[in-house]
């Protein structure tokens, strides 16, 4: 995303003292997060293990003026401004029917879809959905997830490893044919070995319906490096906006520095 220069605070927008919002030009006084690199494994989604997993509230700053979200808010899309003066952001910034937290992600994820960036507007949406996983709220959990497999596949193509998670997403979403029909075609395209085993374990679990969580260490041996060494590369240059990524491009983006 383009980066509107704040007069305050560091580049990264963490840095003591008051953050200049780059949509409003309100200040407030955001918290510095320096996140550690989880140490459980992640989820079948991605969603990373402890201690990075129970963090969720501080991975978005808000701004307490405009509402405007976003991993840094002294930094803004140079259309941000519009989509957070419009009616549709007002009305979901407004809703409160949705869990605080998942509004902030919701809020993140509407002005990445209206400023073009799709596959992060499906990871943001898909953090809203990891709230309601963990306020108990199946409802608003499926109805996010079948939102971000919406945004996944209305941006760019998506490789095997991206195509796994939306599999997921419909599966604890409870769309049974669709992540079944997914699969089969994922599995026409013969992925590499890590990939594959991911698959058939999600192909198991569609066909007995089974929504529950479950880990990358469920489908691959505890030796395999992958999942481990993604999560620790925080801190790398970041893929541009909409690219896919995982879990290494998600945490690069939301974590950089400098």
């Amino acid at each position: 995303m383009a980066s509107s220069s704040s007069s305050t605070g560091s580049k990264s927008g963490q840095a003591a003292g008051p953050v200049r919002c780059a949509v409003c030009g309100g200040e407030s006084r955001q918290p510095p997060f320096r996140p550690n690199p989880p140490e459980q494994p992640p989820d079948l989604d991605l969603r990373p293990g402890e201690p990075l997993r129970s963090t969720m509230a501080r991975w978005l700053q808000q701004c307490p003026h405009c509402a405007y979200a976003a991993p840094d808010i002294a930094r803004a899309h140079p259309a941000a401004a519009e989509a957070v003066a419009a009616g549709p952001f007002r009305a979901l910034v407004a809703e409160t029917s949705y869990p605080p937290l998942a509004r902030r992600f919701l809020a993140w994820a509407h002005v990445l879809e209206e400023t073009g960036a799709l596959h992060a507007a499906a990871e943001a949406t898909l953090h809203a959905a990891w709230v309601a996983d963990d306020l108990n709220r199946p409802d608003l959990a499926a109805e996010w997830r079948r939102d971000a497999v919406a945004l996944w596949r209305g941006g760019p193509n998506l490789d095997a490893e991206q195509t796994v998670r939306v599999i997921d997403a419909l599966r604890r979403a409870q769309a049974w044919e669709d992540a079944a029909v997914t699969a089969e075609a994922l599995t026409a395209t013969q992925p590499s070995s890590h990939v594959a085993q991911v698959l058939a374990l999600e192909s198991r679990l569609v066909a007995a319906k089974d929504s529950g969580r479950h880990t990358l260490a469920s489908a691959l041996p505890p030796t395999f490096p992958r999942p481990h060494v993604a999560q620790q590369r925080v801190g790398r240059p970041a893929p541009q906006a909409g690219q896919g990524g995982g879990l290494r491009g998600w945490l690069r983006k939301l974590f950089r520095r400098g």
